[in-house]
């Protein structure tokens, strides 16, 4: 060692022994389990959460500051919302799904909202709307209670989800059809 280096052996590092990179997209079979555990425990508020985060694909920021207004035309929930974001201040576009639209159309009727209101509003009266870290408490709850490791999974993980579902589920698709005219996927050029 230098004499007059700052560098002290015994430090370590804050991220030793966590885990780092990419968190990975659940799969099917655990969106369905979260789906169902939340379905069968009336948390009406979560599933609806769960379900706009994976079929919207919004950052956490985004998400939680959702208005009413955002995802409801009159008293029925939008097909296909259309969001600012706050990081990039493009507007997006997603589609929602049957079961989706009906979670957060029950969500709002359950807890009253109005149009001018945030669509996941905080109990605190500080704060307008839920956090992004207790969005991030509570998807860490929902992946525990499947038997995941929270630590391996986040919001970003939801938001990742429809990706590749939807990319597994279209290249299947495609096959099939390539199939049924008697194409095969590749085809060589002559």
């Amino acid at each position: 060692m230098y004499p007059y280096s700052n560098a002290n052996p015994a430090v370590v590092p804050w991220n030793k022994g966590k885990i780092i990179g990419q968190k990975p997209p659940l799969k099917i079979r655990e969106i369905w389990a979260l789906g169902v555990r939340l379905q069968l425990a009336h948390r009406t508020r979560d599933l609806a959460l769960f379900n706009l985060a994976i079929d919207s694909k919004l950052r956490g920021c985004d998400l939680v500051a959702l208005c009413v207004c955002d995802v409801q035309r009159g008293t029925q929930v939008a097909w296909r919302p259309i969001v600012m974001q706050s990081k990039t201040r493009r507007p997006v576009q997603f589609e929602l799904s049957n079961q989706t639209r009906e979670a957060v159309s029950a969500w709002i009727a359950e807890a009253r909202l109005s149009a001018d209101q945030f669509l996941f509003p905080s109990r605190l009266t500080r704060s307008p709307h839920i956090s992004t870290r207790q969005y991030a408490r509570l998807v860490e709850s929902w992946v525990a209670q499947i038997g995941l490791d929270p630590a391996a999974y986040g919001t970003h993980s939801l938001r990742r989800t429809k990706g590749t579902t939807s990319s597994r589920s279209q290249t299947t698709q495609r096959g099939v059809r390539l199939k049924r005219r008697g194409n095969s996927p590749r085809r060589s050029i002559s």
